[in-house]
């Protein structure tokens, strides 16, 4: 045994080795031990199946035991609750071998679970931001009590929270828990993917910067080589053959990037005699449970999912990943390889299924950057003003007041607060969201008119989805749809997909958002609003790479794709050339700007030069649109004289930035705009060397 291994409690040696029967530790165990052990803060990285939650548990529990700590002294926060799900049972039977506790608190939670964990604090709680703020802003919990032994916060899957509004959210929560528990709070997050963890190590620490960390990714061995197949299939019902005809007894995970092409594929898969089962958002709770078991239980069966099962969640040993189309990021890409190859006798595998000539670009785009070890590195977004905003109402909630001249004390430097903090605090007083009396403040009527159904919950959860209405089949709850699907017309009834099954609507109820329906034999479609993500710049580049004949070095391309590729690189030449960017100016049409910048960098180009670009387009990574009659020195002249500008916002455009009412409306306009754009990549792309005319691909 290792060192590490016996700085641990001794009851959780002996666990380890008659329970687990393990030889030793992990690397990533082995090296997570000490700094856990010396209280400092921690970014520990490891493969899918790494053992990431036992490098932080363990040394966690020891600690626990010889310090004595007393009462709820460990949360465990995860983006899913289902992942949460998943990881109770584990956690308590570690915290169960020392004689202590894990519990879950999460929305799917009853009351009367929860009444037993308030008036028995569990040692570990497993929860999301969400109840954590729910539970600071309850009339029925008492944080100073609940929280007053607080020593340790595990953040899974950092990555997932980090790049997005619920990492500053979370961080916001964790400053005002460590201010409850009034003492720092040792932070751990666990991720399989990140590319700057050396930032990340620093970000998770909020205010307290100054506290010791340590990034914990030892060194591993080279593994096996992954097994990674591109191929071009045409359809969705092709996707469904090539699936049924492949790997026959094999258990397969299947991704796609949208729930209704889950729905299609599942449908497709059924209708090929296939056991199959789906995994979306959309999906109840009840029904993506029942999913996943099955799943884990079969052998020869296809589960079909978005992005709900690309993190921790256990669905049993994988034979294969299959990919449909591709995903944007490299990060997103080996979370999903990372499912395979858990098995001793079994090597990492991707296979990916492109449908259109976009997909196939993509993914070998995305796979090229892979191969030469690039992952996007985490990028918390700017600006998060609006959850200022909403932090300086939940504050006033939570302490039922706040002073006027301390208030700041709750966030120390966290920078949610930049050089507009004290213009938003006195826009929530004037415009009635907060009530000042004297030096104190309160929760004012427009607050309680805007956010205070069912006592705030709306101000729990920093982001909004699209109404949507529950499907009741029965007694079951089967998930939701959008509400596209029940008001366009149709001939004949109504049919519905969902769960991979086909349902006839029998009654819409409109003020309760609820559709029931019943089981028929086939039919019906599947449709939710959102619209896809956009584009980086590294991944867009690689992109441009693919065109001008470079391949991802170890992937192997069916002759389908390869055939169809070559017809692309040919359709495509015109707009690459090795010496700089293409710009295409024909005589009788707008011409084009080839910029292979991403969709942000070219949100900025059309911002910045709207004296040759067209103001009014849809934006790609790819190109933009160019003003009538532009000549090659307009363009170089607006480019030598670029003022950079971020992407102007529509007023409308502020439904999707929640808390944005409680924002100036000049200041929530500027806040998405700088996060709609990318001005650095667009000045490297308006710096290339350029190849203007009307070039003909010669």
């Amino acid at each position: 045994m290792t060192d590490a291994y016996d700085q641990l409690h001794p009851g959780l040696q002996y666990h380890l080795a008659n329970t687990l029967r393990w030889g030793g530790l992990r690397p990533t165990q082995e090296a997570a031990v000490g700094p856990v052990l010396r209280g400092e803060d921690c970014i520990v990285l490891a493969p899918t199946a790494g053992g990431k939650t036992e490098a932080a548990a363990f040394p966690l529990l020891t600690r626990m035991a010889e310090e004595g700590w007393e009462g709820l002294s460990v949360l465990y926060v995860c983006p899913l609750k289902a992942l949460l799900n998943n990881l109770q049972p584990r956690l308590d039977t570690y915290a169960q071998w020392l004689g202590r506790s894990a519990a879950l608190w999460h929305g799917d939670v009853g009351q009367p679970a929860r009444q037993r964990i308030l008036s028995s604090r569990p040692d570990i709680l497993l929860t999301t931001p969400e109840s954590l703020e729910a539970m600071l802003v309850s009339t029925k919990v008492d944080p100073r009590l609940f929280f007053a032994g607080l020593r340790a916060v595990v953040v899974d899957e950092i990555h997932a929270f980090a790049g997005d509004d619920r990492g500053w959210h979370l961080l916001a929560v964790l400053e005002r828990l460590s201010r409850v528990a009034d003492r720092p709070l040792q932070r751990i997050g666990l991720s399989a993917t990140v590319g700057n963890p050396e930032f990340l190590s620093k970000w998770v620490q909020g205010s307290f910067d100054d506290r010791p960390r340590k990034v914990v990714a030892p060194e591993t061995s080279a593994g096996q080589v992954p097994d990674i197949t591109v191929d071009f299939v045409h359809s969705i019902s092709n996707a469904a053959k090539v699936i049924s005809a492949l790997h026959a007894g094999e258990k397969r995970l299947v991704f796609v990037d949208s729930r209704r092409r889950a729905e299609e594929l599942g449908a497709a898969l059924r209708n090929n005699g296939i056991t199959t089962f789906l995994s979306h958002s959309s999906l109840s709770a009840a029904e993506r449970r029942r999913s996943e078991q099955a799943f884990a239980d079969e052998r020869d069966t296809v589960i079909v999912a978005t992005s709900t099962l690309e993190l921790g969640i256990d669905i049993g040993d994988l034979d294969r990943v299959i990919q449909i189309g591709s995903p944007r990021t490299v990060a997103s890409f080996l979370q999903r390889l990372g499912r395979t190859g858990r098995r001793s006798d079994t090597s990492r595998n991707c296979l990916f299924l492109c449908i259109d000539d976009d997909e196939l670009l993509l993914s070998t785009g995305m796979l090229l950057a892979w191969s030469k070890g690039w992952v996007e590195p985490i990028q918390p977004p700017s600006s998060p003003r609006h959850i200022a905003a909403q932090q300086l109402l939940a504050a006033t909630l939570q302490e039922h007041r706040l002073g006027r001249s301390t208030w700041k004390k709750w966030w120390g430097s966290l920078p949610i607060f930049d050089e507009h903090a004290d213009a938003i605090f006195d826009h929530l007083v004037q415009n009635g969201y907060l009530d000042a009396d004297g030096d104190l403040v309160h929760i004012g009527p427009e607050a309680e008119r805007r956010f205070g159904h069912r006592y705030f919950s709306e101000l729990t959860a920093v982001f909004s989805a699209p109404p949507e209405f529950s499907v009741i089949a029965g007694r079951n709850d089967v998930g939701t749809v959008g509400t596209e699907l029940l008001v366009g017309k149709v001939e004949g009834p109504r049919t519905l997909l969902l769960a991979g099954r086909s349902w006839q609507v029998t009654h819409v109820d409109w003020k309760r958002r609820k559709v029931w329906v019943d089981p028929v034999d086939s039919g019906g479609k599947a449709q939710w609003s959102g619209l896809p993500s956009g584009i980086g710049f590294m991944v867009a580049r690689s992109m441009r790479e693919v065109v001008m004949g470079a391949e991802p070095p170890g992937i192997s391309l069916t002759t389908r794709a390869k055939d169809q590729l070559r017809d692309l690189r040919a359709s495509l030449a015109p707009t690459v050339n090795a010496r700089g960017f293409v710009v295409h100016l024909p005589t009788e049409t707008a011409g084009r700007w080839f910029s292979w910048a991403g969709t942000a960098a070219n949100r900025t180009l059309v911002a910045s030069l709207p004296s040759v670009i067209e103001t009014r387009q849809r934006v790609d990574e790819r190109s933009v649109r160019l003003l009538p009659g532009v000549t090659p020195e307009q363009i170089a002249a607006a480019i030598a004289n670029v003022q950079w500008q971020d992407p102007a916002v529509d007023k409308g455009a502020l439904s999707g930035l929640k808390f944005s009412a409680a924002l100036p409306e000049q200041l929530a306009r500027e806040t998405l705009g700088v996060r709609l754009g990318d001005r650095e990549s667009a000045q490297i792309a308006a710096s290339d060397k350029r190849v203007i005319g009307r070039w003909d691909g010669e």
